[in-house]
């Protein structure tokens, strides 16, 4: 169902009130099987497409779920070789983004927006991957740039002076260790800054708990932060911040 189609029909007298009312009253959720309700038009009310979690989840399971959705557009995060097959077997135009470990069942809109994103070490690349593939559905565009962690400081500064050269709306920054980029980066950007803490390290807090914690006593303003690993919610807040600055204010 697309609500501005029917409300412009409505407008456009193509459609009566009670005719406009009885299509804007269907079923918003998908039953499937006695496991799963499907949010079929969450993209359609946010702007957001319906993203399954995979991990934790059957192959068989994931690809039941994949099979019956009713969905233009379906993701499937966390999603191992092995999901993969059972979806591919079942919907064969099923496409495997392997650094994000994300399954893609359908096409991305025409991108209308722009974020910028960072990855602090080439581990953290599987976060920011999945960051821009949920901002690519959303029909945002992503500049990246990785492996510019403060390890060697300078790394980060040519591809943050030529993201926000570039107009982005916002930039998303996935980092592991101590999560230091991402203070650095906001403390010179004058955009949004999303942290995206990883769980990449070592001994005490290394499972991205020193990341997380660093990112929300950050003292530079105008950081927000997501839970670690939270590449689906990093990139989908970036989008909603792009798509709010991008869209034309009738559009809103």
């Amino acid at each position: 169902m697309n609500v501005r189609k029917i409300l412009n029909e409505y407008k456009e007298g193509k459609l009566s009130a009670d005719e406009a009312e009885k299509q804007l009253r269907l079923d918003y959720i998908q039953t499937i099987g006695n496991h799963t309700l499907f949010d079929k038009n969450r993209f359609n009310r946010k702007g957001i497409p319906e993203i399954i979690f995979g991990e934790g989840k059957s192959p068989t399971k994931t690809a039941e779920i994949a099979c019956k959705a009713e969905s233009d557009l379906l993701l499937i995060s966390r999603a191992s070789l092995e999901h993969y097959d059972a979806v591919h077997d079942k919907i064969p135009e099923a496409i495997y983004a392997e650094e994000a470990k994300m399954i893609i069942i359908g096409n991305f809109p025409e991108p209308i927006g722009l974020i910028g994103i960072m990855a602090a070490g080439t581990s953290d690349i599987q976060y920011a991957e999945e960051a821009r593939l949920v901002a690519a559905a959303m029909g945002i565009n992503s500049l990246t740039s990785y492996d510019v962690g403060i390890a060697t400081f300078h790394r980060f500064i040519e591809p943050l002076k030529d993201m926000l050269d570039a107009d982005v709306d916002a930039i998303i920054v996935a980092a592991g260790m101590e999560g230091a980029l991402a203070s650095v980066v906001s403390s010179f950007s004058t955009v949004p800054v999303i942290g995206l803490p990883t769980a990449v390290g070592y001994g005490f807090g290394g499972e991205g708990e020193t990341a997380l914690r660093a990112m929300l006593q950050s003292c530079s303003l105008g950081i927000s932060v997501v839970n670690i690993g939270n590449g689906v919610g990093a990139g989908a807040f970036a989008a909603l911040i792009s798509l709010k600055c991008r869209r034309p204010h009738d559009e809103l």
